[in-house]
């Protein structure tokens, strides 16, 4: 398998190259994952000045673990990057980068006094988004002198305080993660994201659209990421091929699948056959509430 040098962590992976992306497996930024970038791309990001890239790569590199290690796909172009690196959702203080920290040893165990194993240290100080390891370290010295975290080597374990201050930091919960099976048109997508996707979040279910065709700047993906999913939606409107096929695969793996469709459509009066049994909608906001209704009983 050809290997590349990772360009915001600078370890040498292998790569797999899907139509115009490359993917970066198991470097630095996503241990265990990978991330994408735009072949055409890489030189251009590399040919960036020494300044730009000291500041800018630290920031991306941590981005892509964080995302990863939420589930998240990450598709990076030139100029999206750029677009990462003034997100206001990206920490900048101190304060800010101790809470990544928290909230990353929340996500990774069940309960205060776990242990949480990140090692070695020299490689994890994207974790805070911090450009050294030196201001990861004293990140960690401050958690501990607030007693919200503890150190025994390279396990991390969270206080009852700071397992608190990190689910308070994270709406107090932890998202499971679900993809939407949906037909591919922007419009149908924009309406879904808008109206049902907030309701979805609330539910404790981390909403995300499965992309099967590859656009410009977006990578299409594989049937496998739908594995890590808990919940699937699938709205069979149009009748999508596509949507079928990933429903099936979903299925297969033992993912339970909710069904939707649109009533008042030719698709919507055919009879379906179990497990086929699609909640029957008229405009998002009603699927949104029966939706979050649905979730309620399963839980």
């Amino acid at each position: 398998m050809e290997k590349k040098r990772c360009l915001f962590c600078s370890e040498i992976v292998p790569i797999e190259v899907k139509g115009e992306f490359e993917r970066y497996l198991s470097c630095n930024c996503s241990p265990g994952s990978y991330y994408s970038l735009l072949r055409d791309d890489y030189t251009a990001i590399n040919a960036l000045s020494y300044s730009v890239k000291n500041k800018r790569f630290p920031i991306i590199s941590g981005y892509i673990r964080e995302q990863s290690d939420c589930g998240e796909r990450v598709t990076l172009t030139i100029e999206n990057i750029e677009n990462i690196e003034n997100a206001p959702t990206i920490p900048v203080s101190v304060e800010d980068k101790e809470a990544r920290l928290l909230q990353y040893v929340y996500r990774n165990s069940e309960a205060p006094g776990e242990s949480v194993v990140i090692q070695p240290l020299a490689n994890n100080y994207n974790l805070t988004y911090s450009p050294n390891l030196q201001e990861l370290v004293y990140i960690i010295e401050k958690l501990r002198e607030a007693q919200l975290l503890t150190r025994e080597g390279m396990t991390f374990k969270l206080t009852e305080k700071g397992w608190n201050e990190a689910a308070a930091s994270a709406g107090g919960r932890k998202l499971k993660s679900s993809y939407f099976l949906l037909p591919d048109d922007e419009g149908i997508r924009k309406e879904w994201t808008d109206s049902i996707f907030p309701k979805i979040e609330q539910s404790g279910f981390l909403p995300r659209l499965f992309q099967q065709t590859e656009k410009e700047g977006c990578e299409a993906q594989s049937l496998s990421d739908l594995s890590d999913s808990k919940l699937i939606f699938a709205d069979i409107t149009y009748h999508a091929p596509e949507v079928y096929l990933a429903a099936g695969y979903a299925l297969g793996r033992s993912i339970p699948v909710i069904w939707t469709m649109k009533k008042g459509t030719e698709a919507g009066a055919g009879v379906h056959a179990q497990p086929v049994r699609p909640l029957m909608w008229d405009n998002p906001e009603d699927l949104a509430s029966m939706l979050q209704q649905r979730l309620v009983f399963k839980e």
